[in-house]
């Protein structure tokens, strides 16, 4: 896209190219893909009310032309044989097709009647990702969600990303900084548990990723920490196959290290506190005892720390496979100890933090977040978990359930029985609920148990920008107008949930006349009169980053320096456990993504290592079945030598293996409430 002015840079117009095809004319509308956080550039085109093919837009200043499979298939997706095209009441074991005021008219008053009696907290809130991708949608259940007043907020913090915003508040004394590394300047990253060729859109987004990567190799040095030889892997300078588990390990061995010959002293000594704690937490971790705790050669440990030692500045990248562990909080703390002990922090090189386009965090004061976290009361049920962040672990939902504290789930485009931890137990509880309404495009397990199911848009069928700008690897905002017209009677999701409101007493939003249409609702959500006919032209607007950022450092002259070593990660650390001889891994995969696209036929292949594999007679492309001492699923067995000993890996999403059925909701991390969905014991055995 050519630059216009000094801040915005985009196309003269919002592109539509018409041409003709025999009698129907074929549109190219410029648009940008919204399945997950990369939000890449995208050409839609389309024919009539047929959407034909989605391509990348090379003139896209951040994706420049990349899509993935998954982008590619929103056609597909569109055009889905069970997509859901009008509200459906449950009548019986089925479901009824009604009005939109017959079906919120009943949603609301059996609501407004479970409020009345039993109190706002006797409603459960889930913000999954459906309504997470959707600007409008996403800002309106928020205001849903404040009006009715209820503590039983759920979101998918809980399922594979805590841990992040665990150490934002903790060591950097606010969740507000969402870090990542600079890709743009960056001479050395590290990757741990990891894998942005095929998942590159995990809470840091990262487009085009392979050329990213491939730049980056060509400056620099990648280097990963992973039980599996991943596709970024291949791509770099050095890989490490530690025993799941055990990543923290690695990382404490190379902060003891540099904090014995290296760490930047000005940093500890004007922008630390508690170095010397760090500095004992890790004292254990020598290069004999590390390695023997992750079962990797000594020489591969010392060659790591011997290219984090010539690099000037180190970014570390953590993925889902650290996150969903039972040592996530200590990885991820430990990844941020070692940039600060480097002078990485706030610096070009290595890792910045995203002020946000539309929040602007470099004009406000942050707040400073308590020592010991950002906790409040949590269940009833579940008096040994919290909130965090003003949000209930996802475990504790059927716990909820059960005592009959939550009698309604309002489920806002999250697949339950694929997304949360227990599936035995989460299944029979949602049966049991008064309302359990969701919203969703096609239909799946999750509205086959629904009392209420609520057709909305489409990321095509919407005019849309860019909701978690601070995950880009900009400071940047996008927009996209609808490029088809909404099947059905599909409806906005903003729409829904501000009729749902006014039926509950509140007025969120009006839902007719001129100021009820998604662009009347897009203009409320970016701030700064951002939003506008040069926004909408355009399709993209951009400022410039600063790095160093002011506004982080005048953060840390108000929390009085990085918290080094806050004493709930000290003491997990020191209680970690050793990992079980063979545990299940998670893994995503190119044509699939949590839930999404099973459509495109991918398989639930589960890796193993023929050393596993042989003694349980298990063979390469046979059924396998995977048992915890929990649950069991089965799938296709592919035996690799590409995955370490002890490691199977399992992709999370599948609704015929879903591996929730190997989760517990009573197994989970002490400080923030989340399920294990990672390093779990199993066994395996010939399908």
């Amino acid at each position: 896209m050519a630059v216009a002015g000094t801040d915005v840079a985009g196309t003269d117009t919002a592109r539509t190219d018409t041409t003709r095809t025999d009698t129907t004319a074929t549109r190219t509308v410029r648009s940008f893909c919204r399945v997950c956080t990369s939000v890449c550039g995208i050409l839609v085109e389309t024919a009539g009310d047929q959407v034909l093919r989605v391509r990348g837009d090379r003139d896209h200043p951040m994706s420049a032309g990349y899509t993935c499979p998954k982008g590619r298939a929103l056609p597909d997706v569109h055009h889905h044989p069970d997509r859901l095209e009008r509200p459906l009441m449950r009548a019986g074991d089925g479901f009824r097709p009604t009005t939109w005021e017959e079906c919120l008219d009943d949603l609301g008053a059996r609501v407004r009647a479970i409020i009345d009696e039993h109190g706002p907290s006797a409603v459960g809130i889930f913000f999954g990702s459906g309504v997470g991708m959707d600007a409008a949608g996403y800002k309106m259940a928020q205001s849903l969600h404040r009006a009715i007043g209820t503590p039983a907020k759920f979101s998918p913090l809980t399922i594979d990303g805590t841990a992040k915003v665990l150490i934002s508040d903790l060591v950097g004394g606010t969740p507000a900084l969402a870090g990542r590394p600079d890709y743009d300047t960056a001479t050395f990253v590290l990757f741990v548990g990891s894998n942005p060729v095929v998942s590159h859109g995990h809470t840091v987004a990262m487009p085009n990723p392979i050329g990213t990567l491939k730049a980056l190799r060509d400056r620099g040095e990648i280097w990963v920490v992973d039980p599996r030889q991943t596709e970024t892997a291949k791509l770099a300078t050095g890989h490490l196959a530690p025993r799941p588990g055990t990543d923290h390990a690695v990382l404490a061995y190379l902060v003891r290290e540099v904090l014995r010959d290296g760490a930047r002293r000005d940093v500890l000594e004007n922008r630390c506190v508690d170095a010397d704690t760090l500095a004992a937490a890790v004292e254990p971790f020598t290069l004999e005892h590390t390695a023997a705790i992750c079962d990797v050669p000594a020489d591969e440990l010392t060659a790591l720390c011997a290219a984090v030692r010539r690099a000037e500045r180190v970014a570390v990248e953590t993925g889902t496979g650290v996150t969903m562990s039972a040592s996530a909080n200590v990885t991820q703390w430990l990844s941020w100890a070692l940039m600060i002990v480097t002078g990485s922090m706030n610096q070009p090189g290595g890792a910045w933090f995203h002020p946000g386009f539309g929040n602007r965090l470099e004009n406000v004061q942050l707040p400073v977040s308590p020592a010991g976290g950002s906790f409040g009361p949590g269940p009833r049920s579940r008096p040994e978990t919290h909130s965090f962040l003003g949000e209930w672990p996802c475990a504790v939902l059927a716990d909820e359930i059960e005592a009959g504290n939550i009698r309604a789930v309002l489920n806002l485009g999250g697949h339950l029985v694929t997304a949360f931890p227990d599936t035995e137990t989460l299944v029979p509880a949602l049966r049991k609920l008064d309302v359990f309404a969701t919203i969703e495009i096609i239909a799946n397990e999750t509205t086959a148990l629904s009392t209420h199911v609520l057709p909305t848009k489409d990321q095509l069928e919407r005019a849309d920008i860019t909701l978690w700008d601070n995950l880009m690897p900009r400071v940047a905002t996008q927009y996209t107008p609808a490029v088809v017209e909404p099947v059905g009677d599909r409806r906005s999701t903003w729409w829904v949930l501000a009729e749902l409101g006014r039926r509950l007493g509140h007025d969120l939003a009006a839902t007719s006349g001129d100021a009820a249409t998604d662009g009347a609702r897009l203009a409320k959500v970016v701030p700064r009169d951002t939003f506008g006919e040069d926004l909408t032209t355009r399709q993209w607007a951009e400022t410039d980053r600063q790095l160093p950022a002011p506004w982080v450092e005048r953060h840390l002259d108000r929390l009085g320096g990085w918290r080094l070593a806050p004493r709930l990660l000290v003491d997990q650390l020191a209680g970690l456990t050793e990992p079980a001889p063979l545990v299940f891994v998670p893994r995503r995969q190119k044509r699939h993504l949590n839930s999404q696209f099973d459509f495109l036929g991918t398989q639930a292949e589960i890796l193993i290592h023929p050393d596993d594999a042989t003694p349980a007679s298990v063979r390469d492309g046979e059924p396998v079945t995977v048992r915890t001492a929990h649950g069991e699923i089965t799938g296709l067995a592919r035996v690799d030598p590409a995955v370490r000993r002890g490691a199977v890996s399992i992709p999370h999403g599948h609704q015929y293996a879903n591996v929730n059925r190997l989760t517990d909701k009573n197994d989970l991390d002490p400080i923030t409430g989340m399920a294990h969905y990672s390093g779990v014991p199993v066994t395996i055995h010939p399908g």
